[in-house]
């Protein structure tokens, strides 16, 4: 098995000591064999196309966004299409590596996309490793305005009313207009010594931003002014060295009602009031995966591959399901009666959300999942290592 683990990385330094988790330098668990299942659920894949050279061996948050009867997918050099999104026929492409070769990227080994895509406002937004960051027409794929943002952009930019901001890797959320790409503000969190590489996407409520840092906490920023008008730990950080200090937030808070839930690497699983950051209850886990939630529950994946539901009410375990134990799972996402995961070998799983038996899985590609799948309606779509992007459907 290739391990998809993150880099860690020492602040202050340019570039980070390490540039991948190689499966030789640790023990590892165990991988769980593919389960037998009884099937109750039969899913197909309706369409799929290849977007470029995907993402190969490297950390990476891409995935495919959907709006304006399109879907939109990039890989990591720079290729960046538009497919129908009923037929999977390509609409338009860019190669924004070869458009911006003699001056974004004239020092930098092409875009190395990583953050993104985000599509609204008539427009699509996409960052990189090097902090490129854009604004792309979704109806032409004409950039629109480009910025060089103060950090790697590792995540998914986010879209409130007329500011996108992203959050970059070096602990800064940084606020555009979304017009024309005029910096509005930034606000900076304290990084560790030592933290994950990687951040979440932000979630807009309210007016307000609300993010996790890399010291373990939930901040919420006011849209109007970039000022932080409150900020909770989710977990203290303890111990008696730098990685069993590791408390990161790497997830995208997820907003339900009137709370709001957030999950640390090594640290705890909590829910918190959404107006005042007052923490409801806690519960032991460790994620650096999104939630998804339906009705009264959460779901998640923990970092040993997992899958639990959660009462949102008081933290308790409904249920859990070990069976596809560390076999690198993506956050999972919520279809109908069911949670969707991928896995490192290219299966979607579909669990039943309400006792977490496994009734139904797809093979999309044997490069692997990597990237969240993505629930429009009644389709998924699912992006893989090598590029390929699907659109998943149950007959």
């Amino acid at each position: 098995m290739k391990s998809w683990c993150k880099t860690l990385v020492a602040c202050g330094l340019s570039l980070s000591f390490l540039s991948a988790c190689s499966s030789s330098d640790v023990d590892e668990a165990p991988v769980s064999p593919l389960p037998d299942i009884e099937a109750s659920v039969f899913p197909e894949v309706s369409w799929s196309e290849n977007v470029g050279s995907g993402v190969g061996d490297y950390y990476s948050r891409l995935r495919p966004a959907v709006r304006y009867g399109k879907v939109f997918a990039a890989d990591r050099y720079g290729k960046i299409n538009a497919f129908d999104e009923a037929t999977g026929d390509e609409v338009w492409e860019l190669d924004i590596s070869e458009a911006f070769r003699d001056n974004a990227f004239a020092k930098n080994d092409g875009a190395r996309l990583a953050g993104g895509i985000t599509a609204a406002r008539d427009k699509i937004f996409i960052g990189g490793e090097t902090g490129f960051f854009a604004a792309l027409n979704a109806e032409t794929g004409e950039v629109v305005w480009h910025v060089k943002a103060g950090g790697e952009l590792l995540s998914t930019p986010t879209v409130g009313e007329d500011v996108v901001v992203v959050n970059t890797g070096a602990g800064a959320l940084e606020a555009y207009n979304i017009d024309d790409g005029t910096k509005l503000w930034t606000y900076e969190s304290k990084l560790p010594t030592l933290t994950l590489r990687g951040t979440g996407s932000a979630s807009y409520e309210a007016g307000g931003f609300f993010v996790g840092t890399a010291d373990g906490k939930v901040v919420v920023v006011v849209k109007n002014n970039g000022q932080a008008a409150w900020e909770q730990p989710i977990y203290t950080p303890s111990g008696g060295n730098e990685f069993s200090r590791m408390a990161d937030v790497d997830m995208q808070p997820l907003v339900s009602g009137e709370n709001l839930y957030a999950v640390s690497y090594n640290g705890n699983l909590v829910s918190m009031e959404l107006r005042t950051g007052r923490v409801v209850w806690t519960r032991k886990y460790s994620s650096l995966n999104n939630l998804a939630t339906s009705g009264l529950y959460l779901f998640m994946v923990d970092d040993h591959s997992r899958v639990y539901a959660i009462d949102k009410r008081n933290g308790l375990e409904v249920w859990s399901n070990n069976e596809l134990s560390n076999r690198d799972l993506t956050a999972p996402a919520v279809f109908g009666d069911y949670i969707v995961v991928g896995d490192f070998e290219g299966y979607l799983h579909f669990i039943n959300r309400t006792d977490g038996r496994i009734v139904g899985r797809v093979e999309v590609d044997s490069s692997g999942l990597f990237s969240q799948p993505l629930v429009i309606d009644d389709k998924i779509y699912v992006q893989s290592r090598d590029g390929e992007v699907a659109r998943i459907t149950l007959p």
